[in-house]
């Protein structure tokens, strides 16, 4: 049973600890079933609100969803294991590869897609060195995987620099926008990559379909090419409960 007299955590967590416990066990397998809040509530002694909030927790992780009419059932969505590094090699991209299919092998859509000129905000201008009035190419779209969306992104480009490419273009062709890139002469050489977590904004909640309390993983991707001048900035939202991170690399 949960918690201990005293205990200071609430007594939701607690039960939701209890039942994260069991599914890491394995005693609740991925579309399994979890006990309903009127099972809960009698079995640790709470009120039925208490044993709603400790399933809703579990919901808010990204651990279980709530199906309408149906219950709470452990999450059966893989996560997608996002190789940072094999997916931005030359030999993926220049390939004619999307650097998607170096993450999975499952079809990763994109559902929504918008390509503008566009006065980007400042911070943007400033990492791609844009004058005054100067425009970037901004390409926003989501990502969608097993029917779940699970990214939003959105790249920024010089656009005198890929005016007239299909870098301008909904379908960038094969090898994607860094082929393209490549094509002009300024295929990246270097990428970095920075992540931090906190919580999605409504906007971003409601695109990606996740609940609010669940946070994301907002990167930023700096590309550069071999005169070490920046040629793409992309920002990218990403559901945590939907990827894992993987960076292997040698010594």
């Amino acid at each position: 049973m949960a918690g201990g007299k005293g205990s200071e955590r609430p007594r939701y967590l607690q039960i939701a600890d209890e039942l994260k416990a069991a599914i890491e066990r394995g005693d609740y397998r991925p579309g399994d079933r979890l006990p309903g809040e009127n099972a809960l509530a009698p079995q640790y002694g709470v009120a039925v609100m208490t044993a709603r909030r400790a399933l809703r927790a579990l919901t808010n992780e990204g651990l279980a969803e709530s199906r309408k009419g149906a219950g709470v059932f452990v999450q059966a969505f893989r996560p997608i294991r996002r190789r940072g590094i094999q997916r931005l090699a030359r030999d993926q991209w220049g390939a004619g590869k999307s650097i998607w299919s170096a993450d999975e092998d499952r079809p990763l859509t994109v559902d929504q897609v918008s390509v503008q000129e566009v006065v980007p905000p400042t911070h943007i201008a400033e990492m791609l060195d844009l004058g005054a009035g100067e425009t970037a190419c901004a390409r926003s779209r989501r990502f969608v995987l097993d029917g779940r969306p699970v990214m939003l992104a959105t790249s920024y480009l010089p656009y005198a620099l890929v005016e007239g490419s299909a870098i301008t273009q909904a379908d960038t062709g094969p090898g994607g926008t860094y082929a393209r890139l490549a094509d002009l002469g300024h295929g990246p050489v270097r990428f970095r990559e920075e992540i931090r977590g906190r919580l999605p904004t409504a906007e971003e909640a409601a695109t990606l379909g996740m609940s609010p309390e669940r946070p994301v993983l907002k990167m930023c991707r700096t590309a550069f090419d071999a005169q070490q001048r920046v040629v793409e900035v992309n920002e990218m939202t990403l559901d945590s409960a939907s990827y894992v991170l993987d960076y292997e690399f040698d010594a």
